[in-house]
């Protein structure tokens, strides 16, 4: 009987050690991975910190602050000059309408032609330009709204019409 309790005692404490034992291993997996995760942690907050160089996190958020003031003058203006080009847009020459025609019959070639030159509310001028036997005549009309004030030959109204429709 003694012999079993001995044995009994000794079962008890082997077992107490390989319980504490495995508890050990346990804590020093724990302790590794949170000096791993610190580690990565650390690293972090070094880069958002500068590497020492900024010391409080008050002067983060001032200078980003700042950044973003900057950032909000540069948006503005580029949209006031977005704005600005827009605006003229609307008045510079965006449609074109070219036709070629031979005003007699006795010449060759469609040497004459009429170019329409309109902005996006269809004003702007056209240009006509007649070939004749003794050399090349050049006129010029306004137009305005696509009509102009002056009579139009069937010629110049297909330019203006072709201005206009150009998308």
């Amino acid at each position: 009987m003694p012999n079993l309790l001995y044995y009994t005692c000794m079962l008890m404490q082997t077992s107490i050690f390989l319980l504490l034992g495995i508890i050990t291993l346990v804590l020093i997996a724990i302790n590794v991975f949170l000096f791993w995760y610190s580690y990565k942690a650390n690293k972090k907050i070094d880069k958002l910190l500068d590497k020492g160089k900024i010391k409080d996190f008050k002067d983060i958020f001032l200078s980003q602050k700042e950044k973003n003031d900057g950032l909000e003058v540069k948006i503005r203006d580029a949209f006031l000059k977005i704005k600005n080009l827009e605006d003229i847009s609307e008045i510079t020459i965006r449609k074109t309408g070219l036709v070629r025609f031979n005003p007699f019959n006795n010449m060759g070639g469609d040497q004459s032609f009429v170019i329409a030159l309109l902005d996006n509310k269809n004003n702007g001028f056209l240009i006509s330009s007649l070939f004749v036997e003794g050399g090349s005549r050049t006129y010029t009309k306004a137009i305005r709204g696509g009509k102009s004030d002056r009579p139009l030959s069937n010629e110049e109204k297909e330019a203006v019409q072709m201005a206009i429709d150009t998308k």
